[in-house]
């Protein structure tokens, strides 16, 4: 941590939303949406359509057969109602058996791996979030993670913040006033006041929910990304999702805040939505077979989403495996066959109009030779 940020944190540390802002003069918003703990891609999109599908899954196949068809081969769990309209209007688009470059099944490594866009967990020391901050034009727009502190996809030389409301008591006018006449004369620490100051009031009607709840927490990155004075890149992290036992109830569970959490974004951007993309992605994905306890353990292959107003939607894209036994990865898993990475950069790369080359060799410089996938947006 730089003393620029330590600053920040002990400053708006007791009080005040903890948020410093990164700088990225775009019209456009970019929501990275964690989920921790290796979702369950086939539990998510189910492959309905695969003969091996229901003996392969048993009981968590049945809650995927009754859900929304999005093709012949694959239908998304009834839980994600708001993710099915967005389907219908074209503005949802869903990668299968995909993974990032990482094989092994550590939650840490896999994290560490989806977020500083390596090869391999620990050879990158920044975010790949961080350096897009680098391909797109800085000025006066901002970065924030919706979290107590900064992910590591966000995190890197170029300045970013996170946002958790406060869990003490609001500060009244008068010491906010008094602390604003302190650092008058300080011009770091006066600027770094006013940008709390700034969010404080943009998320002042949210303050009670402290953010314990999905819907509220979307609607609280809307809040922050809508202004024209707000944020344009955002992470938000959901953890839950490493279901090893009872994996259809705790699944629908999760997916159905996740689904709020989209909704309430949707809602509060506003025509804002059109200039937004919205990224969910995991670790790692789950076995094709349900354990002794109900639930799958650490797996290979998953599903990634893409909602946002520009999406080229209403398609699932990927080059399926098959769910045969002959064909699961090491006998157990779903096998990848699309990159994340190049999933990522070329949605990134058409979102903020940078070269599709050029994107995958600063958020994935340790894999620049993958081509980016193009024609995930709208031109």
């Amino acid at each position: 941590m730089d003393r620029r940020s330590f600053i920040a944190a002990g400053l708006l540390g007791t009080f005040a939303p903890r948020m410093a802002f990164a700088k990225a003069a775009t019209a456009k918003r970019f929501v990275f949406i964690i989920q921790r703990g290796a979702a369950d891609g086939l539990g998510t999109i189910g492959a309905v359509g695969d003969p091996a599908f229901v003996g392969a899954r048993g009981v968590l196949a049945e809650d995927l057969t009754a859900g929304t068809k999005l093709d012949a081969m694959f239908a998304l769990h009834p839980a994600m109602t708001n993710a099915a309209g967005l389907y219908g209007k074209g503005q949802a688009l869903f990668a299968h058996a995909i993974a990032s470059p990482y094989r092994d099944r550590s939650h840490f490594d896999g994290q560490n791996v989806l977020e500083t866009g390596g090869t391999g967990a620990y050879q990158l020391k920044d975010g790949w979030m961080n350096r897009l901050l680098g391909v797109v034009p800085t000025d006066d727009a901002r970065a924030i993670a919706i979290a107590a502190t900064v992910p590591m996809a966000l995190r890197g030389r170029r300045e970013v913040a996170s946002y958790a409301p406060s869990s003490l008591p609001d500060a009244s006018d008068d010491l906010l006033a008094r602390v604003t006449q302190l650092y008058q004369g300080d011009q770091q620490l006066h600027a770094l006041w006013n940008e709390a100051l700034t969010t404080r009031q943009l998320t002042s009607d949210l303050a009670q929910d402290n953010g314990r709840n999905a819907a509220a927490t979307g609607a609280l990155a809307a809040r922050l990304l809508a202004p024209a004075n707000g944020a344009r890149i955002a992470t938000i992290e959901t953890g839950g999702w490493d279901t090893h036992a009872g994996q259809r109830g705790r699944l629908a569970q999760q997916l159905k805040g996740l689904d709020a959490m989209l909704g309430a974004l949707q809602a509060g951007l506003g025509p804002v939505w059109d200039d937004t993309l919205v990224l969910v992605a995991t670790e790692f994905g789950r076995t094709v077979a349900v354990n002794g306890t109900g639930g799958t353990d650490h797996g290979t292959g998953s599903a990634a989403m893409l909602f946002g107003g520009a999406v080229k939607g209403g398609r699932v894209l990927g080059d399926w495996p098959g769910l045969a036994p002959a064909n699961l990865y090491e006998g157990r898993d779903l096998k990848p066959t699309t990159p994340l990475d190049a999933f990522i950069g070329g949605a990134v790369a058409s979102h903020f109009g940078v070269e599709p080359a050029r994107a995958m060799a600063a958020l994935f410089p340790a894999g620049a030779r993958t081509a980016a996938i193009e024609g995930l947006l709208r031109a």
